[in-house]
C-alpha cells in the first residue's frame, strides 16, 4: 500500500480512484465475507462502501490512508446489517403462528352460490341480508327503483335456494 503525503505536501501525486478500487475491493470483500458468512452480501456492502468513497473522493483521496476510511465504512455497514438481521430473527421468534380454521362448508357453499348470481342480484342480496340495509336504502345506494330492488332480491333468493338445494341433494346422494 502506498503511503500518501498529506494534502498540500509538495510532490504528492493524486490517487486514482479506479486504481484504489482495484487494489482494495477484493481484500475488503473477503474480510466482510468472513465476518458475514454471505458472499453476495459482503460484495454488496463492499460496493456500497466504495460508492460512498467515490461520492467524496476529492476529499478522501487526499487522506494519508483512504483504505482505512473505506474499510471503516464497510465494516460499519456489515455490523448494521448483522444487527438488522438479528433484530428480525428475534422478532420472528416472538411471533406466534395462529391457526385460523378454514371457512365452514356452509359458508363456502353460500359464497359459491352467490358467485353464480348476476351482479345486481348478488349486490341486493348481500346488502339486504349481510349489511342489513332496507329495500329503500339499497334502492338509494344503487340508484334503482325500490320495485327493481325487490325483484332482484326475489330472483336472487330463488336462485340461491335452488343452487343450495341442488348442492345439498348432490352431497347427500
Amino acid at each position: 500500500m502506498t503511503v500518501r503525503q498529506r494534502p498540500g505536501a509538495p510532490g504528492a501525486p493524486p490517487l486514482d480512484f479506479t486504481g484504489f478500487y482495484e487494489a482494495h475491493f477484493h481484500r475488503l470483500a473477503v474480510q466482510l465475507y468472513a465476518y458475514l458468512g454471505d458472499h453476495a452480501e459482503a460484495q454488496d456492502l463492499t460496493q456500497e462502501a466504495f460508492c460512498r468513497v467515490l461520492e467524496r473522493w476529492d476529499r478522501i483521496g487526499a487522506y494519508d490512508d483512504p483504505s482505512a476510511w473505506v474499510r471503516r465504512v464497510a465494516w460499519n455497514l456489515a455490523t448494521s446489517r448483522l444487527r438488522r438481521v438479528r433484530t428480525a430473527v428475534r422478532h420472528l421468534a416472538r411471533q406466534r403462528e395462529e391457526h385460523v380454521p378454514g371457512p365452514e362448508p356452509d359458508r363456502v357453499a353460500l359464497t359459491a352460490a352467490l358467485a353464480t348470481l348476476p351482479a345486481n342480484q348478488r349486490r341486493a342480496v348481500v346488502l339486504h341480508h349481510l349489511a342489513q340495509l332496507s329495500v329503500a336504502e339499497i334502492a338509494d345506494q344503487l340508484g334503482a327503483p325500490e320495485g327493481t330492488v325487490r325483484s332482484w332480491l326475489t330472483r336472487g333468493r330463488a336462485a340461491l335456494a335452488s343452487h343450495l338445494t341442488d348442492r345439498q341433494e348432490a352431497h347427500h346422494a
